[in-house]
């Protein structure tokens, strides 16, 4: 484990000391906090502590297979203006396979830990009060100019993408979310209103949200429950044939014991994207056996989404594969409620790989690819209608895109990072409170479930699952709910 620290310093010697923080404060304007809210905190103290996790069977997706899990945890410490502090705690995978995948592992694990160092110095040294909001998406430039420092002081092949910086800074804007609300003795989902914020969406969006505030966009209460989507990965065993030696921990091992042992009702299936038989021999094999076991529990409602993780070669390949599962499995095609990111995740460059045609078919959600309201507004344009939200790009960008969402109409829904203990915590909390959210992956208790001992008593409905559903009534308490 390695732990780094910093103190609050006084404003004026940052100024002096940091170029780019001196430029974030001169430029306060859309994009910075404004001091205007008695309730408005400033950071007063940063340090983190990573945690390093050996999965007890390997996760393959986008081709690759995951065996280790890096956890970045964040402490934050806040201060009120009338010189109160809270402390708030987040929490996240370094998920470099997934948001940094051109590169080898531990180069990019590597940049993502120096990156960590760089975004620790950079929050705590920020000293302007403001709403977590407005300090996550001031800091947010400072964040990905410190990305591109790395990328050049590490000489790395390519530069750390936008995607990876908000990996690697969403613990920091979770912990300061979780500090506010402790501060104020509240839940963070209770603190998006005119009575703590600032702005409105307009600030941060477009004009059409023009008087509107995120409390409009997202629930007060969480949901009592959510649905759990249980992850296929590309190379799990789907019945006892398929298992070459068998783990023996104690823990499921192919498909019917993991739905008799935790009940399940949706299933995640990752696809290869590159082999056109082998992903609809893939689905039709998972929809034989799904239903052969929930026939036998008496389940006549179950539900797939599969995940390409980018790697159709085109938009071609997307209808040929999903035509062909509909002929092979009427039944299961019905079962799909939706594709998630198909094709490269470099939208811009791929223009001609449109979904208007897939989305007539079944909801295709952008993942990878989303990474702020332009990538947004492009995914729209051609023919995305979903948007997958996840806690590693930030609480605060989760909940940006969730209201640019819901006013454009389109599915949402939640997605994991191999998330465990607090960071799985965090991430259904987000999902609890994004009204049309009613399922989330949450696969760290598959591959990784060293990471979460001791959370199991702590919230039981999330860890503990017998009947499909997380339990998430209690997701209320200040903050983001978590107690480091």
């Amino acid at each position: 484990m390695s732990i780094r620290r910093v103190e609050r310093r006084e404003f004026l010697g940052t100024l002096a000391l940091s170029p780019v923080l001196g430029a974030l404060a001169g430029r306060a304007g859309k994009a910075g906090p404004v001091a205007s809210k008695p309730t408005d905190v400033r950071i007063a103290g940063v340090s983190y502590s990573t945690e390093d996790f050996r999965y007890r069977a390997p996760y393959k997706f986008g081709g690759q297979e995951v065996d280790r899990a890096t956890i970045l945890n964040v402490h934050c410490t806040v201060e009120t203006r009338r010189g109160h502090t809270a402390h708030g705690f987040g929490s996240m995978t370094l998920g470099n396979v997934w948001s940094f995948p051109s590169l080898p592992y531990d180069v990019t694990l590597g940049a993502m830990k120096t990156l960590a160092e760089r975004l620790r110095k950079i929050t705590a040294d920020y000293q302007e009060f403001g709403h977590p909001i407005d300090l996550n998406v001031a800091l947010e430039q400072a964040y990905l100019e410190a990305a591109a420092d790395v990328s050049r002081q590490l000489r790395l092949a390519e530069p750390i993408p936008k995607l990876c910086t908000l990996v690697t800074a969403s613990p920091f804007d979770a912990a300061l979310h979780d500090a506010f609300g402790k501060a104020h003795h509240v839940n963070c989902y209770q603190t998006l209103g005119p009575d703590f914020m600032a702005h409105d969406l307009a600030h941060y969006l477009t004009p059409a949200f023009q008087g509107e505030y995120l409390d409009r966009y997202v629930l007060r209460e969480p949901k009592a429950r959510l649905a759990l989507y249980h992850s296929v990965g590309a190379s799990d065993p789907i019945v006892e044939g398929d298992i070459k030696k068998r783990i023996g921990d104690g823990l499921p091992e192919t498909l019917p014991e993991w739905i008799r042992w935790n009940g399940l009702t949706h299933f995640k299936i990752k696809l290869n994207g590159n082999d056109l038989d082998w992903d609809v021999e893939r689905v039709v094999g998972i929809d034989r056996v799904a239903s052969g076991v929930e026939r036998e529990r008496h389940v006549s409602d179950f539900t797939y989404s599969l995940d390409f993780n980018e790697k159709c070669p085109n938009v071609r390949y997307l209808l040929d594969f999903l035509d062909r599962v509909k002929q092979r499995t009427p039944a299961g095609f019905a079962r799909i409620q939706y594709v998630e990111q198909p094709t490269a995740r470099d939208l811009a460059a791929n223009r001609s790989n449109v979904m208007h045609a897939a989305s007539k078919l079944v909801p295709v959600v952008i993942d990878e690819s989303l990474t702020g309201l332009e990538s947004l507004e492009l995914a729209r344009q051609m023919g995305y209608t979903g948007v997958a939200l996840k806690a590693c790009k930030g609480i605060t960008q989760s909940l940006l895109m969730a209201a640019a969402a819901q006013k454009y109409k389109m599915f949402l829904c939640v997605q994991d990072l191999t998330c465990p203990g607090a960071s799985l915590v965090e991430n259904v909390g987000l999902a609890a409170h994004v009204p049309g959210v009613t399922a989330i992956e949450a696969n760290a208790r598959e591959y990784v479930p060293s990471a979460s001992k001791g959370w199991e008593s702590r919230f039981p409905g999330i860890f503990v699952v017998k009947d499909g559903t997380l339990k998430t009534a209690n997701l209320n308490g200040a903050g983001l709910g978590v107690v480091s």
